[in-house]
Formats: structure tokens, C-alpha cells, sequence
């Protein structure tokens, strides 16, 4: 049987990358999002296209609590193994603290935080009677250094960070591996309608060869966080 992947909000960007990464890589693959029929869509190309891999598909807006907690129980009633865990559901809206929108904080919590952190215990007690596993979560170069446009988004961004942080010391005596992955700008959704050129981007398979390759140390080596920047810089 293939190992297991649960890679959150894999229909786009970042995480379907991941999925098709590992898909690729003889992974079978969980996933949801909020959207039915985009995860119906990427089904249906996963199977044209690994053959040997399943996608196994869940919706779900893990903003939502009750939402979240169904995506665990799907996952746990599999009764498989989660060999890694990578956290990518997330929302940005730009914006500046003083002036966006209320309500925008909490969304971007909701989110960029509680997800995550109800994802993984959810899904923890499995690795830790196991003694195995990796958690994957997706932050931000906004986790670490303030962006004039990032608002709320890099207030949740700077959380997540911390939550990883967190989880890493207390995993570290349980065998559990515990990744933070900081990408820079990254030619997702996210920049939509941008003048700027693709080159001046990373792409999103990046930074899916960057989680495959950390996975794939070995049992005695971690790599506790990975900061991507495109090779021109920061883009302010």
C-alpha cells in the first residue's frame, strides 16, 4: 500500500503542487477544499495521470471549525498511516492594519492559524503511537519581517511561525519531524492580475521539491524551517 499524504487545500497553487509531487512520487494523497467541483476536477487529472496513486478528496472550509473537525474524521475513519502532514490552507488579503475591513483579522486567524492547528491534533495521535511522522506548515516570508501591504495576513502568518516553532519542541522526544516552510513570492492566485513577469517569481513546483526533499532525509535529520526567495529579491 502507498504511504499517506494529507496536504490541505491542494486544488491550487502550493498545495496542488505538493499533491502532484508526491502523487508522482507513489503517494496516495488527501486533500480538500471548499470547492466540490475543483476537487472533483483534480481527481479526475490525478487519475488520467498517476496511475499507480490515488487522490482521495474531502469538502471542506477548514475556516469553518466544524468543517475542520469533519476533514480529521474523514481522514482518521481511512485507518491509514499519515506519513506527512503539510498545512497549506491559507487566505491573503491585502490590506494595512489601521484601514482594512473588519472582520479581516479573524478570517485571516481562522484561516492561516486554527486550521493548522486543529488539523494537527486531530491527526497527531496516530504519529505519536507511532512514533513517526512529518508536519509540514506552510508560512510565510511575511512570518518574520512586516510587509507595508500585509494587514492581518502577516499577523497570522507571524502565528503560524510560532505555532511551528512550538509544535517542533514538543514533538522533537516523539519522533516527529515539525518543517516551516517561508516562500517568498510565488506565482499563485495570489498575484492575479500582476504586471509583473513570471521570471520575477518562484513557481510553485519549488517549493514542492523543497517539502519532498525535507521529507526525504533521513529518520536522524530534520530541517526546521526553509526560507524561499525568488533569485531577484523580496517583491515589496
Amino acid at each position: 500500500m502507498n504511504p499517506l499524504a494529507v496536504i490541505t487545500g491542494a486544488t491550487k497553487g502550493i498545495g496542488r503542487a505538493a499533491a502532484e509531487r508526491f502523487l508522482e512520487g507513489g503517494f496516495d494523497v488527501v486533500t480538500c477544499a471548499r470547492q466540490r467541483d475543483t476537487l472533483e476536477s483534480f481527481r479526475e487529472a490525478a487519475q488520467a495521470r498517476y496511475a499507480n496513486s490515488s487522490l482521495l478528496i474531502h469538502q471542506a472550509d477548514l475556516s469553518v471549525r466544524s468543517d475542520t473537525d469533519h476533514f480529521v474524521d474523514y481522514v482518521n475513519s481511512l485507518n491509514r498511516p499519515v506519513a506527512l502532514l503539510v498545512n497549506n490552507t491559507g487566505v491573503f488579503v491585502p490590506g494595512q492594519l489601521h484601514t482594512e475591513p473588519a472582520g479581516i483579522l479573524e478570517r485571516s486567524i481562522e484561516t492561516n492559524v486554527y486550521s493548522a492547528y486543529h488539523v494537527t491534533r486531530g491527526l497527531l495521535p496516530g504519529m505519536i503511537a507511532r512514533q513517526e511522522g512529518h508536519i509540514f506548515n506552510i508560512c510565510s516570508t511575511a512570518s518574520i519581517m512586516a510587509y507595508p501591504n500585509g494587514g492581518s495576513y502577516s499577523v497570522s502568518k507571524f502565528a503560524l511561525y510560532g505555532m511551528t516553532k512550538v509544535f517542533r519542541e514538543e514533538l522533537k522526544p516523539l519522533g516527529i519531524k515539525v518543517t516551516a516552510l517561508l516562500p517568498g513570492a510565488t506565482l499563485t492566485e495570489s498575484w492575479a492580475g500582476t504586471e509583473l513577469p513570471e521570471s520575477r517569481f518562484m513557481k510553485a513546483q519549488d517549493i514542492a521539491e523543497s517539502i519532498w526533499s525535507a521529507y526525504h532525509l533521513s529518520s536522524s535529520a530534520v530541517v526546521e524551517e526553509i526560507i524561499l526567495r525568488p533569485q531577484a529579491g523580496d517583491i515589496g
